[in-house]
């Protein structure tokens, strides 16, 4: 217990974040599939699904907190397991306690508002620039686990309860995701802003490609089966983190964390 605690106090060394670039958008959205799609495998036993998600996510966890600097395979890792584990708590909300979707997508945006808040407060910046303590750190991973939450919510709220389908609300998501973009290049819109606005939206964007590629036609899915889905989307995120450890182009520069830090 010593031991585990002194993993989750010990400070960086480094940045513990990847630099943000296209490809580090394109493996978000791909770990928010694989998540997606990992956890509705498990929909048919929920205890089996429970165990392996918190597994996954406490041994994810561990290693991506013991590490000082960051690592490509166990920050997305991390994110993967954070995938799979916010969408069974999503669904879980919804079809074990019987939530409606608009009720869980209004709770995680203020889970999510919350953490940002107190993080705001304690550390004055959202910059991932600036994740160079054990704390500022901590504060990021509940953000993370907020969004991929609330995106499983908003997904399917639009591909249900607004009966826009799957692929539908997918092409909408990837609608709405254009809008930080525009705002940052040519509205001069505020950097960190953007980023944590373009982050939240990854996460509807992949589910529900996810659920549009895995779920039977009678619900407006492809019908290729959610273990299959799984197994793909899981394929190219290893695929994608392998290429990104191999060529340690995400890392921050020394300049970028001070910067950051400040």
């Amino acid at each position: 217990m010593r031991s585990l605690f002194r993993v989750f106090s010990q400070q960086p060394l480094a940045a513990k974040v990847p630099e943000v670039t296209a490809l580090f958008w394109v493996i978000k959205i791909s770990t928010t599939a694989a998540g997606e799609a990992i956890s509705d495998t498990f929909v048919s036993n929920k205890e089996l699904g429970a165990v392996v998600e918190v597994s996954m996510f406490c041994l994810a966890l561990v290693l991506q907190f013991a590490t000082r600097r960051y690592s490509a395979v166990q920050y997305w890792f991390l994110a993967l397991a954070i995938a799979t584990a916010g969408t069974g708590v999503a669904d879980t909300m919804h079809l074990v306690v019987g939530l409606p979707y608009a009720v869980t997508s209004l709770f995680w945006l203020l889970v999510l508002a919350s953490v940002f808040a107190l993080w705001q407060r304690s550390e004055h910046t959202l910059d991932i620039h600036s994740i160079t303590t054990s704390r500022r750190e901590k504060f990021y991973w509940c953000v993370v686990f907020a969004t991929f939450a609330l995106g499983t919510a908003v997904g399917d709220f639009a591909a249900t309860t607004l009966g826009l389908g799957y692929l539908a609300s997918a092409i909408l998501f990837c609608g709405v995701i254009l809008v930080p973009w525009a705002g940052w290049k040519f509205l001069h819109w505020n950097g960190i802003f953007c980023f944590w606005f373009a982050y939240v939206i990854t996460r509807p964007v992949g589910a529900s490609f996810a659920d549009y590629l895995s779920k039977a036609h009678s619900i407006s899915g492809a019908n290729f089966g959610d273990w299959q889905t799984a197994l793909v989307l899981t394929g190219v995120v290893v695929v994608l983190v392998a290429y990104t450890a191999a060529a340690r182009y995400d890392i921050q520069s020394p300049e970028a964390e001070i910067a950051g830090g400040t």
